[in-house]
């Protein structure tokens, strides 16, 4: 039976001025992308060449009736959703993780069926988003997932969820961790933006580090690549590692997500043992092809002979690692 922990205040809002001595705004700023697009953006035409096309395109797979497994001491399940959503289940607690089960994206098509339907999902003791871009924080998903159980954001993303049915909010800040009953959640840096709009620059946004009973597993949310995967792997042993490797051929032509060969740069300077990748196949949100991240992510880990430490999951398909 999932653990529930004592009510506490609506709006307990964790919050950190500086870390590792240096001013919050500077290190903020050395993690985001500049919104300015490339020189050669309009060369291509993503609404002709993807978004239209797409809008004719039939949805794939088929939510099914998940089979949930029972969860012993010491183990993890991990059931994959579809894009950056995943349920994390220990023997005592349900996480969710980044959940959305929307078919839309304003104007942009899901095209692969969510893994399960969300009435399927277990009683869910704690929620984590990553950042408050449309396909990360689906407000109508969250309502739906809301039972006055705690949710973990970024600094600047609480005041989207504060009127969703959560009981608390932890807002984080990079390096910072909050005790969740026998979890430990820590926020860790990326190389990406937060805004859900245009002006809404102050918003905050990174990866979590989840440890539970000896075991870590690191969901990166979205990043680009960038030099930080080093500092996350000296500052925690990472065991399992969620990676982007999708809309990477972004419409504007500015790096925002990591290629399937940056992924495996990172997994390697994270130092962890499971690759599992995320953040393709769902929605096209890049000029790539659907199935192109994958077939490139199990060349470029053979290439580096790593081949065994990838783990490429399948929506709706539970694994106790």
């Amino acid at each position: 039976m999932p653990i529930r922990f004592p009510r506490k205040s609506r709006r307990n809002i964790v919050r950190q001025t500086s870390r590792d001595g240096a001013p919050v705004s500077q290190l903020r700023d050395s993690t985001r992308v500049r919104l300015r697009p490339s020189a050669d953006w309009h060369k291509r035409n993503f609404l002709t060449s993807v978004l239209i096309p797409s809008l004719f395109t039939k949805r794939s797979g088929g939510p099914g009736a998940p089979q949930f497994p029972k969860i012993r001491e010491g183990e993890i399940c991990i059931t994959w959703i579809g894009h950056a959503s995943f349920l994390i289940q220990t023997h005592e607690v349900n996480i969710l993780v980044d959940p959305i089960w929307s078919k839309w994206l304003k104007v942009i098509k899901r095209l692969k069926q969510p893994g399960f339907e969300i009435h399927h999902l277990p009683s869910i003791d704690f929620v984590l988003v990553t950042h408050a871009h449309f396909d990360h924080l689906d407000r109508r998903t969250l309502r739906r997932v809301a039972s006055d159980q705690p949710i973990v954001v970024p600094i600047g993303v609480g005041n989207l969820v504060h009127d969703l049915g959560f009981h608390i909010v932890h807002e984080l800040d990079y390096w910072q961790t909050v005790e969740l009953g026998p979890l430990k959640i820590s926020l860790t840096p990326c190389h990406h933006w937060g805004a859900r709009f245009l002006a809404d620059s102050h918003r905050d946004f990174g990866g979590f580090v989840i440890a539970a009973n000896g075991r870590t597993i690191f969901h990166c949310g979205d990043s680009a690549y960038f030099p930080g995967f080093k500092e996350i792997g000296d500052r925690h042993k990472i065991e399992i590692a969620l990676l982007p490797i999708g809309a990477y051929e972004a419409p504007t032509g500015r790096e925002v997500h990591m290629n399937p060969e940056q992924a495996v740069k990172a997994f390697l300077e994270l130092r962890a043992e499971t690759l599992i990748p995320m953040h393709y196949g769902t929605f096209r949100l890049g000029f790539e092809p659907l199935n192109e991240p994958p077939q490139r992510l199990l060349a470029a880990a053979r290439a580096h002979g790593i081949e065994e430490k990838l783990l490429v999951m399948n929506e709706g398909k539970p694994v106790v690692l």
